[in-house]
């Protein structure tokens, strides 16, 4: 059976009045439900420079985690993640027009992991970010929906130049996919195995924007508890500047159930 522990810590950074990072999981309540249904991790970080950030990111990841729990028993996590993506951003969406004739606006990005037997689903948009940590060795799972990312992509921005090039001109906040500005957006998703050990870190560009990915992996392997590991970033983004809210939540896979498929239906594999 599938085994998980789990941290996550967020905090307002050193430089915000507020936090509109939010974040949120589902736990089943029962062995049935852990391979009925499985976990739900859900990360939100609402748009700076945007009335109602805040608001936006709680409606996308509480609009997530109850698509989730009324699930049909079985449905593969790959099929079902996009869909709660899009009920989502059509809540947030929804709530932007109510808003617009306020003079307000909403909008947020997602990011969340859906684990059941011994497979993890990952579903985005925007520029918050997965990672999985093997090994002691991290890798980035998605990829951020932001013009800077979009140039490096296509090569006419470098890797090493990205980040100067990114606090000159403002391009990492820049997004070119986001939720509630459309009523459809399109989200990005994958599927990778897990074994026991592995680590994954869903986390807002308050961390990622702050502290480099060895930094980050560096914490993780020195910290072998998930609570101090995750306070650990959280300290980590602040001392480097903690000009944004930042958020970090960590999900140790302890066991797995492996398994197959045959006709698109699960099997136990012995």
């Amino acid at each position: 059976m599938l085994e998980l522990e789990f941290a996550e810590h967020t905090d307002r950074g050193l430089q915000r009045e507020g936090n509109e990072d939010f974040v949120g999981h589902v736990l089943p309540e029962s062995p049935a439900q852990v391979r009925d249904q499985g976990f739900l991790f859900a990360l939100a970080d609402g748009i700076g420079g945007h009335e109602h950030g805040e608001v936006a990111s709680k409606l996308a990841v509480e609009t997530m985690l109850a698509g989730f729990r009324k699930i049909p028993k079985g449905i593969m996590h790959a099929s079902l993640l996009p869909k709660l993506v899009q009920e989502a951003n059509a809540a947030v969406y929804e709530a932007g027009h109510a808003k617009k004739a306020l003079g307000g606006s909403m909008g947020t990005t997602l990011v969340a992991c859906a684990l059941r037997f011994d497979s993890a689903v990952i579903s985005h948009v925007g520029d918050s970010r997965c990672y999985l940590f093997r090994n002691g060795s991290g890798s980035l799972l998605t990829r951020d929906h932001t013009m800077a990312a979009e140039q490096m992509r296509l090569g006419i921005l470098s890797q090493s130049d990205s980040r100067s090039n990114q606090d000159a001109n403002g391009m990492s906040h820049m997004l070119t996919r986001s939720l509630g500005f459309d009523l459809f957006v399109a989200a990005d998703t994958i599927t990778v195995n897990i074994i026991p050990g592995d680590i994954l870190l869903l986390c807002s560009d308050g961390l990622h924007g702050y502290v480099s990915d060895s930094d980050i992996e560096r914490i993780i392997n020195i910290h072998p508890g998930l609570d101090k590991a995750a306070a650990a970033l959280i300290a980590a983004a602040n001392a480097a500047g903690g000009g944004d809210n930042v958020t970090a939540q960590l999900i140790r896979v302890v066991g797995v159930e492996r398994m197959g498929l045959y006709r698109g239906r699960p099997y136990r594999l012995l």
